[in-house]
């Protein structure tokens, strides 16, 4: 029992910290009614790779960072009372924190670097709340799949950003932006939108990509309504309708953003349907609303952008109050399926009230905001003249929404009660608030829409394809407003009361589980493991013949491409052979050795004899050294092959067995020469090119001002290249420290006979 208060007064000593996002949120407030935006702001970084902490605040940026601070706040007061009893929430607060700078510095960041480092750390933050329980294997999986799937997005968003920064000739947003219509031309767009679409599916949830969110629910539920419901999951939306007035009226780009969003918003839809944890419910009906953001940034007409920011606006009021409610309940009954919860109105009033006042705004009823939002989409719908086909797959959308909206606030709290829930209380007013405060926030825009509006206007101009549009939240003509709402709201009706059946009905189509995304994905990491095996089988066999002769082919065909790459046809001997004849007799002796014991290698049966053939080759490549004007090279070269010789001759007088030759000699000599061959007209190939002295006359000229060293080889090895030669002495180092063992057991082993 004091283990339990000690939690409690833990979990309530934590609640200051929603002060600090608070702060930010008034803050923010108050310079928006008095400083017109955009704000930018400017600090040098890394001026040498021109990197730079460069800030743009508009209208979209502002939206984003009232949500993420005013959201933040309810999280973090709601987590006060779900954490409470949570030894670990510490580390859950520290990482909410974390995650909410990471946000900022993301939807601010004007240079687009800044903009990845921030989007990768959200992703990375993530991983860490959704295995947050990571004693639980189904939550360290989702946390797995989490990371594999917006992280292998953010390295395609990287190159598509790298390669936007060079079309552009500028690595800040509003300079690409400005740029408009001048890059649609650049035959490198097309591969730098597409990678920026992997990085922005991916990290949105959206179709192919859409099974990481539901899987991700595993995360406390606090974070599940701040990251994976209000923030994170919206910052490729973010990007995609901040990018939106440069390549809207690409045809590539308003087919792919319709295309991927409407059947995203569909498929996820009609998935929810299938599910039966509250949660996981409100996850398809979030990658649903997602997908409809992605469609809306993809309609050509002015009003489109009003809409994307007002339905932005409008699921964050609804669905974090839901999820909030979501995490009540578990938190009261210790389960979130909707098969046993029902009847909980009398134990858990507030929140009953939460969940009704939120889904009033997510079903579009009159009296929310949910509703002011779904008639701008109307209009904007309406003015592109959307094809049939993404017109009906959204109404089903809006349908589902309603019957989603109907789970949550009817069918759990009111019916006949479930007995086994009859000593369940309402949870602590640190719970109650956050859902109740938003879920009346959200009425109270739709009773003063004039407080929304500076906002909300003001993310719609920065976002609009045409500078005189003048965003206003006109409703459409009633007759088609009522007509859609009415067969909307009656489809949705029906498909709540009849979501047993459609559940049962769903259930039996098992392909659903086999051929889906998450599926390919699950078989996919499970055949890593084989692929591994097998090609480590075919390539890691122990065979050092093998090894060998796979690295001789593979040069061959190097030196063949670049044969071909460079100058197809026979080259010819160097033209400058002035040097050369001066040294022709240590050139010639050099290749005398080499070639004596390259030759005679093949022939020798006696380890001893073959040993001594090779070092022959050792050697003349050392003479080929020092009369080549690298004497260090050629005594280390010297040096090497004096400590193999003598070492191995101490370890082959105990070996006197003759070489037994398995493989078949001419295939390997044929090989052999064939890859000298190679070698030899790629060298004669570079010696026809035109030299590049760029690289020589630099070190010629930096090594004595700025290294104090008048050896060129010896400055690039300290200086220039000194972690790389670092690293081999580190590597020389362990690998006599490893063989040390093995020359003691040698010794012992020889002092006794």
């Amino acid at each position: 029992m004091r283990d339990e208060h000690a939690a409690e007064h833990a979990g309530k000593d934590w609640l200051w910290l929603a002060v600090l996002p608070l702060i930010l949120f008034g803050y923010l407030l108050w310079e928006i009614s008095r400083t017109p935006l955009p704000w930018q702001f400017q600090l040098e970084w890394v001026p040498s790779l021109e990197l730079g902490i460069d800030l743009y605040v508009d209208g979209l940026s502002a939206q984003f960072l009232l949500l993420i601070t005013g959201i933040g706040t309810m999280v973090l007061v709601y987590a006060s009372g779900y954490m409470a009893h949570d030894r670990q929430a510490g580390r859950f607060y520290k990482l909410l924190l974390l995650f909410m700078v990471a946000m900022i510095g993301a939807v601010s960041a004007d240079h687009m670097l800044v903009l990845f480092l921030c989007w990768e750390l959200t992703s990375l933050v993530s991983f860490f709340l959704v295995g947050f329980k990571y004693t639980d294997e189904q939550a360290r999986a989702s946390a797995r799949t989490a990371l594999f799937i917006t992280m292998g997005g953010g390295l395609a968003l990287l190159g598509g950003l790298i390669l936007l920064s060079q079309i552009a000739g500028t690595w800040s947003l509003q300079g690409v932006i400005a740029a408009g219509a001048g890059l649609h031309d650049d035959p490198r767009l097309p591969a730098a939108l597409t990678l920026l679409f992997i990085g922005c599916f991916t990290k949105s949830a959206q179709f192919p990509f859409h099974f990481w969110l539901p899987n991700a629910m595993t995360a406390p539920t606090p974070a599940s309504a701040y990251l994976h419901s209000a923030t994170m999951v919206k910052l490729g939306v973010y990007l995609l309708a901040r990018l939106d007035p440069a390549f809207n009226e690409l045809l590539f780009w308003e087919i792919t953003l319709i295309a991927v969003g409407t059947i995203t918003a569909t498929w996820a839809a009609v998935l929810a349907l299938r599910e039966r944890d509250l949660k996981r419910i409100l996850a398809r009906s979030t990658v649903s609303a997602l997908g409809t953001l992605v469609l809306l940034i993809g309609l050509p007409g002015e009003s489109s952008s009003l809409a994307v920011v007002a339905f932005l606006y409008a699921h964050a009021l609804y669905k974090a109050p839901l999820f909030f409610v979501a995490g009540s309940i578990d938190h009261a009954t210790g389960t979130r399926s909707i098969d046993h919860l029902r009847g909980l109105r009398r134990q858990m009033p507030f929140t009953a009230a939460a969940a009704m006042i939120a889904s009033l705004s997510m079903a579009g009823l009159p009296l929310s905001f949910g509703y002011v939002a779904k008639s701008v989409a109307s209009v904007a719908k309406a003015e592109s003249e959307l094809m049939a086909l993404a017109g009906y797959g959204l109404l089903l959308v809006n349908a589902i929404a309603v019957a989603v909206a109907a789970v949550a606030a009817i069918r759990v709290f009111w019916g006949p009660a479930n007995q086994a829930f009859d000593q369940v209380r309402e949870v602590s007013w640190r719970m109650v608030l956050p859902p109740l405060l938003i879920a009346i926030i959200a009425l109270e825009f739709e009773f003063i829409p004039t407080f929304a509006d500076p906002v909300l206007v003001d993310a719609a101009r920065a976002i609009s394809t045409s500078n005189s549009f003048t965003p206003s939240f006109a409703e459409p003509q009633a007759g088609t407003m009522i007509t859609v709402a009415e067969i909307t709201l009656l489809i949705g009706v029906l498909l709540f009361v009849f979501w047993e059946r459609l559940h049962r009905f769903l259930e039996r189509f098992s392909i659903l589980e086999r051929f889906s995304c998450a599926g390919f994905f699950d078989r996919l990491l499970k055949g890593l493991p084989r692929l591994a095996a097998w090609h480590t089988r075919l390539l890691q066999h122990g065979r050092l013949d093998s090894y060998m002769r796979v690295t001789l082919l593979a040069m061959l065909g190097i030196a063949s491409g670049a044969w071909l790459v460079i100058e197809p046809g026979w080259p010819g001997m160097p033209g400058d052979l002035g040097g050369w004849r001066d040294q022709a007799w240590s050139l010639g002796a050099a290749a005398v050795l080499i070639m004596a014991g390259a030759l005679a290698a093949p022939f020798m049966h006696n380890r001893m004899a073959l040993l001594m053939s090779i070092g022959l080759v050792g050697y003349g490549s050392a003479v080929l050294f020092l009369f080549a004007g690298a004497p260090d090279v050629a005594f280390t070269q010297f040096m090497v092959e004096t400590v193999l010789v003598v070492v191995a001759v101490t370890v082959l007088t105990r070996y006197g067995v003759p070489i037994r030759y398995t493989e078949p000699r001419v295939r390997n000599a044929l090989i052999a020469v064939a890859a000298g061959a190679g070698t030899f007209i790629l060298l004669l190939q570079m010696f026809s090119l035109p030299a590049d002295l760029g690289m020589p006359l630099w070190f010629a000229e930096k090594s004595l001002p700025e290294a104090y060293g008048q050896n060129v080889v010896n400055v690039i090895l300290v200086d220039f290249r000194a972690l790389d030669t670092f690293g081999e002495i580190v590597v020389v180092a362990f690998s006599a420290i490893a063989a040390w063992p093995l020359l003691r057991r040698k010794r012992k082993h020889g002092s006794n006979g």
